[in-house]
């Protein structure tokens, strides 16, 4: 498939809204045919997940699989929604996306690999993302399991809108109208007309709300970045000159935009390559990144969201989890310029070291991204024996 030229602003917001609806619908159609599945399905997902480690490894895995935390999220959020995963679960999954996605920008420090030290900038300004969500989490996924203190923090705020504004319990959702008409006539053609059981309906929904979810996404990221990249880059340029404050609030600007942290940090790796800015002016932009890319699950969250329905509202309650996770380690590590320095130089670190042998780089990426959580799952499943 391919998509027109997007450089006519009108033509790439047509598309831009074409492409939500199908995002939309493919959240409601992997929810709805998540519904379809018996209580088995949610008792093996649940129990496989019980462990908050084995949820952040799943979530690292499947995030670098598909080179998408948005889908990873925005599943997740579809899974609480359709009462097949509950929240205290669910948030170690979102932790393990947030690292996921930063397999992209690190694929794409590669093509600087022939030149030692452009690669050695460029290495470091792609693993800075890694390096910061490691440490976020290392940090926070123990006081979450102790304290539940995002959990708690979502689950209040949610609370608050659900009394200012009823919520999920008294307005009709327009986006969940939109869809509903197209996902209940697949359900039902599924089941009813042509006879399969609950459960091959419920898969074979779900597997054909994640294709469109997986396809509308990937193509809305890339009528908008062909819409808005030069302006994009342009921008990136003047900011990251000026202060990290900006810079921050601009990658989190540009990600909500784009719906994808990937694409702003990708932007950022040939500018350290080049040497126009040091690791310290980019580390902000990727710190805005990781805060923007929550937009997607929220938009996720509403596009489920029922009147009457308590648990479509909990899919919004992890959104507001994945946002407070982000913003939580932005305060830890973004406020003074000392605790900045510190993922900062981590990546330096391994940089240097990487770029004198440089096979280390595929090493780094294959270990960090997919051996080291393959291994974890199949260690965890062993000694839960499941």
């Amino acid at each position: 498939m391919r998509i027109p030229s997007t450089q006519n602003p009108w033509i790439a917001a047509l598309f831009g809204l074409i492409l939500l609806y199908f995002f939309i619908l493919g959240i409601n159609l992997i929810g709805g045919g998540f519904k379809f599945f018996g209580k088995g399905f949610a008792n093996y997902l649940l129990e496989t997940t019980t462990n908050p480690f084995v949820g952040l490894v799943i979530g690292i895995l499947a995030t670098s699989l598909i080179q998408s935390s948005s889908t990873t999220t925005s599943l997740v959020v579809a899974l609480v929604a359709a009462g097949k995963l509950d929240i205290p679960n669910a948030i170690p999954i979102v932790m393990g996306a947030n690292i996921g996605t930063s397999v992209t920008n690190t694929l794409v420090s590669l093509g600087h690999i022939s030149q030692r030290m452009d690669f050695r900038r460029a290495f470091s300004a792609a693993i800075v993302h890694d390096i910061f969500n490691i440490l976020t989490v290392v940090i926070l996924l123990p006081l979450e399991i102790f304290t539940h203190f995002l959990q708690h923090s979502a689950e209040y705020v949610t609370g608050c809108l659900e009394s200012a504004i009823g919520l999920g319990s008294k307005l009709p959702n327009p986006l969940s109208i939109a869809v509903k008409p197209i996902v209940n006539t697949i359900l039902n053609l599924l089941h009813e007309t042509i006879g399969l059981t609950r459960g091959w309906t419920g898969a074979i929904a779900a597997i054909v709300g994640l294709a469109v979810l997986l396809t509308s996404l990937y193509f809305l990221v890339k009528v908008l970045r062909g819409a808005l990249l030069p302006t994009i880059e342009r921008v990136i340029d003047r900011v990251l000159a000026r202060n990290a404050i900006l810079a921050l609030f601009f990658g989190a600007l540009i990600t909500a935009i784009v719906q994808s942290s990937s694409v702003t940090t990708s932007l950022l790796v040939p500018l350290a390559a080049a040497g126009v800015f040091p690791l310290i002016q980019i580390l902000p932009m990727t710190i805005g990144a990781n805060i923007g890319t929550t937009i997607t699950a929220m938009l996720a969250a509403l596009a489920i969201l029922e009147p009457g329905s308590p648990e479509t509202v909990l899919g919004l309650t992890v959104a507001f989890s994945h946002l407070f996770f982000n913003i939580s380690g932005t305060i830890l590590f973004f406020p003074l310029k000392k605790t900045r320095m510190i993922p900062v130089r981590i990546a330096e670190w391994i940089a240097k070291k990487v770029s004198g042998k440089r096979i280390w780089a595929f090493v780094y990426i294959i270990g960090v991204f997919f051996i080291i959580p393959g291994i974890c799952i199949f260690i965890c499943h062993l000694c839960t024996g499941k």
